[in-house]
């Protein structure tokens, strides 16, 4: 049906009107019917241009597209994250994207309002998953796995502002590394440790520092400043996000949002501004509003244990005990660690900065017996890297540095400098392939041989093989060098042994 326009729309509907009139005996209802249908007729005709017209092009709120450039630098960030947490004894593993509804709420405190909740899919409650601990725990308690080494990697969801120059997205990237088992104490949780200043070192990002604390000193410091036991994980919610805000803003959110006393905001603030090494710990075992509490001792004497393998493993000097870091997840029960960047003073122009947090994690011993019938627990502790974060910061830095990137791993390029010679290059590149190498052409019957030239030297390919109608006579193949143009002939079967040579001399 052609398209409807210049019109006035009521003459259109007019028009239709009439076309579509039945016979003068029909009843009013008749009448009222074709209006409908008249309507309707130019509705359909009228509505996909105008959605058309409003519709833009563009990903979702906080995703992106990542380019094949992207890519690159995304998989060397994975590929050294999986291979540390390999190195360390890890088997792989996989969740489902969406998990039952019921096996998120109530895991994630004052979090929860962020998890993606999807429509009703045949009698199913379903959310996309908030991060790759809770999956893991349903994984182990339905499988009823006591013991397990593993890594996860994924995407995750949450309904959350996002802030893309920080690297803060809707939709992101988690490595996780997790132990479960019944274990002598702190040796799991020292290797995550390790774990992430292998990671953090690895990927040469600068200067980090990993603050660690421990939950149930967390809470017995809560109580000992009178912060009533059902406001517990709301002040811890804002205590956590000290890393971002002022300690004022901090104290006025839980004094005006959260309806804590003023004297008992200043009591904490008194502990959460401060932070050590094994000294505070040794402070604390001392101190009088503390010591009292069985769960305070039991949390210093695994800090002071924790710091004697931190000693042995040679990456003590990079963890502080910090009495600001909460961790405002539900599930967390003992050790909770978080790694930041930090600016040096020259970068920031006065004192040593956080650049934000890149990786975190802790000790979550009871997330297990959630899902276990019988409430039959798993001691349980992990880490999870920001990969999205990570990735901002050597995204900028190339810029910086005006690195560039090859976006293919092609090691030779099969040209020709004649015509009609499409079946020769065919079966040398079947040659190559055959034999694990690299191979490209181009697309083309009868390519120029300074296109192909150009094409090798723009996306970086190192070798070039030229088949022609003289090396067709003398049984040869020419194999030049992209970067020094030099050329020479090679056997054709002593081709492939020659190009393996020259990339492993490379």
């Amino acid at each position: 049906m052609p398209q409807l326009g210049l019109l006035p729309r009521k003459a259109w509907v007019a028009l239709l009107s009439q076309i579509l009139r039945p016979p003068h005996a029909a009843c009013p209802r008749a009448v009222r019917f074709h209006s409908q249908v008249a309507e309707a007729v130019l509705t359909s005709q009228l509505k996909p241009n105008q959605e058309k017209s409003n519709f833009i092009i563009k990903t979702p709120k906080g995703t992106r597209d990542l380019s094949p450039q992207q890519m690159v630098v995304r998989e060397k960030i994975l590929d050294t994250v999986v291979s540390c947490f390999k190195r360390h004894g890890a088997k792989g593993l996989d969740t489902p994207a969406f998990e039952l509804k019921e096996t998120l709420t109530e895991k994630y405190g004052e979090e929860s309002v962020l998890i993606y909740d999807l429509k009703d899919q045949g009698g199913e409650l379903l959310s996309l998953r908030y991060d790759l601990t809770v999956p893991f725990a349903r994984y182990l308690a339905m499988n009823k796995v006591k013991k397990m080494k593993c890594y996860h990697v994924g995407k995750v969801w949450r309904r959350e502002s996002p802030t893309i120059a920080q690297g803060r997205y809707r939709e992101f990237c988690q490595c996780d590394f997790d132990i479960a088992g019944q274990f002598d104490p702190m040796i799991p949780d020292a290797e995550c440790l390790k774990i992430m200043c292998e990671i953090l070192s690895g990927l040469q990002l600068g200067d980090f520092l990993i603050k660690v604390n421990d939950r149930r000193i967390v809470d017995a410091m809560f109580a000992a400043c009178g912060v009533p036991e059902s406001k517990f994980r709301a002040i811890c919610s804002s205590i956590d996000k000290l890393d971002k805000m002022s300690w004022k803003d901090v104290r006025h959110e839980m004094v005006t949002k959260k309806s804590l006393a003023p004297e008992v905001a200043d009591r904490i603030g008194d502990y959460v501004q401060r932070h050590g090494g094994v000294s505070l710990v040794e402070q604390l075992f001392q101190d009088p509003r503390l010591s009292q509490n069985k769960q305070v001792l039991e949390g210093l004497g695994d800090l002071k244990l924790l710091f004697e393998y931190l000693t042995l493993f040679g990456i003590a000097e990079k963890i502080s005990f910090d009495l600001s870091l909460a961790r405002g997840l539900d599930y967390y029960t003992g050790v909770i660690y978080e790694a930041v960047l930090l600016q040096t003073p020259n970068q920031a122009g006065k004192d040593s900065l956080s650049m934000g947090s890149v990786a975190a994690g802790g000790r979550y011993d009871g997330l297990v017996g959630m899902f276990d019938p019988k409430g039959h627990k798993v001691p349980c502790v992990g880490l999870s890297i920001g990969v999205e974060r990570i990735f901002s910061i050597v995204e900028q830095r190339m810029k910086v540095f005006g690195e560039k990137v090859r976006t293919t791993e092609t090691q030779v390029f099969v040209a020709t400098p004649q015509k009609n010679f499409l079946q020769e290059r065919l079966k040398l590149i079947a040659e190559l392939w055959d034999a694990g190498i690299k191979a490209e052409l181009l697309y083309k019957n009868n390519p120029k041989l300074l296109t192909q030239l150009h094409y090798c030297e723009n996306m970086g390919i190192p070798l070039v093989v030229i088949i022609g109608e003289q090396e067709m006579k003398e049984g040869v193949i020419k194999l030049r060098s992209v970067a020094s143009r030099e050329e020479v002939a090679i056997k054709r079967e002593h081709l492939v042994g020659e190009i393996h040579k020259r990339l492993s001399d490379s």
